[in-house]
């Protein structure tokens, strides 16, 4: 699929979510991820990149050193068990739900629809059942094209699929999950893995019964995770939050620590509108995720539209990572990495008043002092430390 010819490429609401794409936007295939092109691409695939994946079954030996023992790799494989039952439930038909094919409903849908008179109160009824259970943050948006994956991919031979969605779907539900913020010190480590795949496990469940919800009030509802389409376009739409040059979305809870998934649904609600923060204007000005990187997989400078590889969505002006030297290091440590996220002045815990307060001289004109403030931020806690409770 690609974007029609003589369609105007920006849309309503993009302005303020920070979003500019070019006119020679294609959306994205699914199998061009570099996760995906770990499986089918030469150039990406390594001996390397199999003891990657193999780590997650135990089936790799893990490495010595303080966060890569045993102990660690287990918690970490512990934490990912629920999404990966879910993911591997449609394997023989090649469908990887949640990360290459949206989740498959385990209800049927309702045959007498709700009546809903106000979308308003239904949207508000929405996040307060996702908070219900479990989210953190709850946006909605509008379905929007140019974000949905061009083809999705069967993994039975990784070969490019239909990527539909059943008629009908007008919004999308963004939810947002906060990673574990004393496993996110521990990046680089096994250990720290335990917190995105908590996450993974979390977020599962939790879409699949909002969607089941949704479906008993008479209403399509389909669960997705990293599959459909790229989530990180939706959360800036849906006034989540505001992409960083880390390429994450820096929110005003939790910052960068956050996984997001999404629900596709015909529902009746009212979207929410993108809220500018003043984060672009702080990454601006700050480089600590780019120089903290092991492989300089971030960029430095303005955004840009600048494609290092084929993993790279064409067309879209923004901070672009080298997925591929990204990807590369995740490889080398058996375990993904996360170090950006470690090192973000945002990465901090806004319960406490005095992290608020420097959020809002980050988001202000004096950010070069909320800048000069967090200097000495961001270090790494060793995992015996967490182990034992310090």
């Amino acid at each position: 699929m690609y974007w029609p010819q003589n369609h105007t490429p920006m849309q309503p609401g993009d302005i303020e979510a920070g979003i500019e794409i070019t006119e020679d936007f294609e959306p994205f295939a699914q199998r061009d991820d570099v996760f995906t092109r770990a499986f089918w691409d030469e150039t990406v695939r390594s001996p390397r990149t199999d003891a990657f994946f193999a780590s997650y079954r135990m089936e790799a030996t893990p490495r010595r050193g303080d966060g890569f023992q045993q102990r660690d790799f287990a918690l970490r494989n512990a934490a990912w068990l629920i999404s990966d039952i879910v993911s591997e439930r449609g394997a023989a038909e090649g469908r990887r739900e949640g990360f290459q094919a949206p989740i498959q409903p385990d209800t049927p849908m309702a045959p007498e629809q709700a009546q809903i008179d106000d979308p308003a109160a239904m949207s508000a009824e929405i996040k307060r059942i996702a908070r219900f259970f479990g989210a953190d943050l709850c946006g909605i948006t509008r379905i929007d094209p140019r974000w949905q994956y061009a083809s999705r991919v069967d993994t039975r031979d990784m070969s490019e699929a239909p990527n539909d969605l059943p008629p009908g779907i007008t919004h999308v539900i963004v939810l947002g999950h906060q990673m574990d913020q004393g496993l996110v010190a521990t990046y680089p480590s096994a250990l720290a893995g335990a917190a995105t795949g908590r996450e993974y496990s979390h977020e599962a469940a939790i879409v699949m019964q909002l969607a089941a919800y949704i479906r008993n009030l008479g209403y399509q509802a389909v669960a997705s995770m990293n599959d459909t389409g790229l989530v990180i376009p939706y959360a800036l739409k849906a006034g989540l939050g505001e992409y960083a040059r880390n390429q994450l979305v820096i929110t005003p809870q939790f910052g960068p620590r956050l996984r997001f998934s999404k629900i596709y649904t015909a529902l009746p609600l009212a979207p929410d509108r993108p809220k500018p923060l003043g984060v672009a204007r702080f990454c601006a000005i700050c480089t600590k995720c780019a120089d903290a990187c092991p492989v300089k997989a971030l960029p430095y400078g303005p955004p840009s539209t600048e494609r290092p590889n084929r993993s790279a969505i064409k067309g879209v002006r923004k901070w672009t990572s080298d997925a591929e030297e990204c990807f590369g290091f995740w490889a080398k440590l058996a375990s993904d990495c996360a170090i950006c996220m470690r090192v973000c002045p945002f990465n901090r815990d806004f319960s406490r008043w005095y992290h608020r307060a420097w959020l809002r001289l980050a988001l202000s004109p004096a950010r070069k002092l909320a800048l000069w403030l967090d200097r000495r931020r961001g270090g790494r806690i060793k995992p015996a430390a967490w182990w034992a409770g310090r």
